[in-house]
């Protein structure tokens, strides 16, 4: 049954507490019941970005290579159906000004369906590709996979039908409490195989990478240069 707008609204108010929710999810008990109901069978894939940067040279110019992104589209071209939500629930809830609010979600699935149609709307495969550039061009990271509270905010069934697609940015992402979450919970959000994050000898450790950048804290300084522990998630 598709959630009315008052539930979407309390929800919102209770997001900023989502740190909270992230401690308690170590605890012996509250554990396994927070991850049974809200994250139970979730397979997530992040995604990096369709562009590369060289460091320590001019971002003038760049050369675009094939990256991950590029699932994304396998899968919008293969599904039969495409829901476009009007916001992000997560940069609404948060207030984010650095990034827009507008760009949400993109959700694949028959269970799109029985989503409360306040919330967005069902778009055309071409839609979908346009609505996936533009939140590329908007710096945003992908996200692919089953995600129960997507299920379970929306209300929609059977959950397994839905296919999340997130648009992330670094400072409201609801994975970004990764770091605090029981590893029964925060590892559920892989790395893509086959993609291996690696800092170059042209690292001069000025340390930016380190703060805050990475939404699962992976980058560290060790003796001036950046290094990246097994967390990272690509």
């Amino acid at each position: 049954m598709a959630r009315p707008l008052w539930f979407v609204k309390l929800l919102k108010k209770t997001f900023p507490n989502v740190k909270l929710i992230a401690k308690l999810s170590n605890l012996p008990i509250l554990g396994p019941i927070i991850d049974y109901l809200l994250f139970q069978g979730d397979d997530i894939r992040y995604l990096p970005q369709a562009r590369s940067i060289k460091i320590n040279q001019s971002l003038g110019e760049y050369e675009e290579v094939a990256m991950p992104s590029q699932v994304i589209k396998y899968f919008i071209e293969k599904a039969n159906y495409h829901w476009v939500m009007n916001f992000c629930i997560c940069r609404s809830s948060m207030t984010c000004e650095d990034y827009p609010i507008e760009l949400g979600c993109l959700f694949l699935g028959e269970a799109v369906l029985d989503i409360n149609p306040q919330l967005g709307k069902l778009v055309t495969k071409e839609e979908a590709l346009d609505h996936l550039k533009k939140c590329e061009e908007a710096r945003l990271v992908h996200m692919i996979g089953r995600n129960k509270l997507d299920a379970q905010w929306l209300g929609v069934k059977p959950g397994e039908k839905l296919l999340s697609i997130c648009n992330c940015c670094p400072c409201c992402c609801l994975w970004r409490v990764a770091p605090i979450l029981t590893p029964r919970i925060s590892n559920k959000v892989k790395k893509m195989k086959g993609v291996n994050v690696k800092v170059s000898k042209k690292c001069k450790g000025c340390g930016i990478c380190a703060k805050g950048y990475c939404f699962v804290d992976a980058i560290h300084m060790i003796s001036d240069k950046a290094f990246i522990t097994q967390i990272c998630r690509g």
